[in-house]
């Protein structure tokens, strides 16, 4: 699950991407906030870390303001989820980054949920690691899955 943390990146993301494909110019936090719903002092804090991610640049001044800097095409998601969320794996140990044996572990090689969640993780991050901004921009509505709006069982 996405915390609410990486939906405002996310949310945010999209207004600039849409707003590069109409002018490029910069836009102030303020203007971000207004157009993705996200608080300001939340925004604020993770542009940064977007930022820092290489993704956007930010421009001082009364013009100022943050502008993303590359096609949305060439904007991954799968590694803007590590920076904003950390390890993306259900489990410590089939976490890349954050590797570490499970605490009750007595053998990975026949532990029936190590093996259950590595299949749904491993189809989970090809998905994610094919992703791009620009999915998230401009895909069709026809392309998107028919999700009920909600539906308990999935929750």
């Amino acid at each position: 699950m996405i915390t609410q943390k990486m939906k405002y990146a996310l949310k945010a993301l999209i207004v600039l991407a849409e707003e590069r494909a109409n002018s490029d110019h910069a836009l102030q936090i303020e203007e971000i906030a207004r157009r993705s719903g996200a608080p300001k002092r939340f925004l604020e804090h993770i542009l940064l870390q977007v930022r820092d991610a290489g993704i956007l640049t930010s421009i001082r001044g009364r013009k100022g303001g943050y502008r993303l800097n590359r096609d949305p095409a060439e904007v991954p998601l799968e590694p803007l989820l590590r920076r904003i969320e950390g390890p993306l794996a259900p489990l410590p140990c089939l976490s890349r980054s954050a590797y570490h044996r499970c605490e009750d572990c007595t053998d990975e090689k026949t532990c029936q949920l190590r093996r259950v969640f590595g299949e749904i993780f491993w189809s989970y991050l090809l998905l994610i690691e094919s992703l791009t901004l620009a999915d998230l921009v401009s895909r069709p509505e026809h392309e998107l899955l028919n999700l009920p709006v909600s539906d308990p069982v999935i929750s």
